[in-house]
Parts: structure tokens; sequence; C-alpha cells
């Protein structure tokens, strides 16, 4: 009989686990066996949770899309806008297991309804929060124009940082990208003071 309280932890390690194994193996080969020895566990647990590898690895995006979530408050929208894009570049969206897994899961997306489902979720919900914050700040019909060119940018250079390797994929490189797209959205809202 399972302990009671041990589904989340069990849950989020094996998470842990195929995020860890999809970054060194790759999708195609992360099979069930290496996710449960990564994670310590039996591979019936796999089953037992997310019915099979499809759903573990959603449920592995849906983890990495809670992180981009927006935490706090903020005094302004600028500072918003400032917040949105550094979850974009945060420590742990840049970390190899979850660049990794980001990439597999954007190629898988295109022939998989599942994951297709949470990559348009993805893109609506940043799209949608810039949106709100560029229309405070600027006039709403260039809002969204704003905020579909800023979601283009921060995909691209997060894109360019992932290509590039883990030698050239550091903190100093990631600061600077995310700054560049915060020196543009100034540029964008100071057209209109």
């Amino acid at each position: 009989m399972p302990k009671v309280g041990m589904e989340p932890i069990r849950k989020q390690q094996l998470i842990d686990a195929a995020l860890v194994v999809i970054a060194e193996h790759g999708f195609h080969s992360a099979t069930i066996s290496l996710i449960s020895k990564q994670a310590g566990l039996s591979s019936g647990i796999i089953s037992h949770y997310f019915g099979d590898k499809q759903g573990l690895v959603e449920a592995a995006m849906r983890y990495l899309l809670e992180k981009l979530k927006l935490q706090g408050s903020f005094s302004s929208h600028l500072e918003r806008l400032d917040a949105i894009i550094e979850s974009n570049f945060s420590g742990e969206q840049q970390e190899s297991s979850a660049t990794n897994t980001w990439l597999n899961f954007w190629a898988l997306s295109l022939h998989n309804k599942g994951l297709h489902r949470l990559q348009r979720i993805n893109h609506k919900r940043l799209e949608s929060n810039l949106t709100y914050s560029f229309a405070n700040l600027i006039p709403r019909e260039h809002a969204k124009e704003a905020a579909l060119s800023t979601a283009a940018m921060i995909d691209g250079f997060w894109l360019r940082n992932a290509l590039e390797g883990e030698k050239q994929n550091n903190k100093e490189n990631v600061i600077r990208t995310s700054n560049a797209v915060k020196r543009y959205v100034r540029l964008l809202v100071s057209q209109y003071q």
C-alpha cells in the first residue's frame, strides 16, 4: 500500500527524471525504463501516475509552463513586462534539461495534438500577458503588435541561447539577451510618450 502524501513527491521525481533523460537522450530514446531508473523508481509507477510516456512528457511540459507564470505584484506595467521577460530567461528555463526538453517539445508539438495544445496555450498566455501590460503603456491599437514582436524576440533570443550550447549559454549571455529585449520594450513604449 502506498504511503499517504507520496504521490506529489513521486510525480515530481518522475518529472525531474524525464527532464534529465530527455535532455541526455532526446525524446524518442527516452524510454520509460531509462526515466524510471533515473528516478530510482519502478517503471510501473509511470503508468500508475501518468498512464504512459506521453502523459509524463505532457506533465513535464506543464511543469515547465507553470514555472513561466508571473509571481508577485508589480508597481508598474513596465516592471511587469520586465518580469515576463526575466521569467523566460530564468536560470531554471536555461538549464540544459529544460532547454533540451523545450526543443524536443517544440518539434513534437507539430505532430502531437496534446503537445500542440500546450504549445498554443503557452504562446497565447505570453501574448496575452504582454498585450495586457502594453495596453496600459501605449495606445491599445498598437498593444497587440508590440506584444507579438516582443514575444518573437523572446523566443528568438531564447532559441539562439539554447542552440549555442552550454559553453555559450552562460549567465552573462542570458542577462545580455534579456536586457536587449527589455531595451526593445522601452523603445516601443518611448515612441508613445
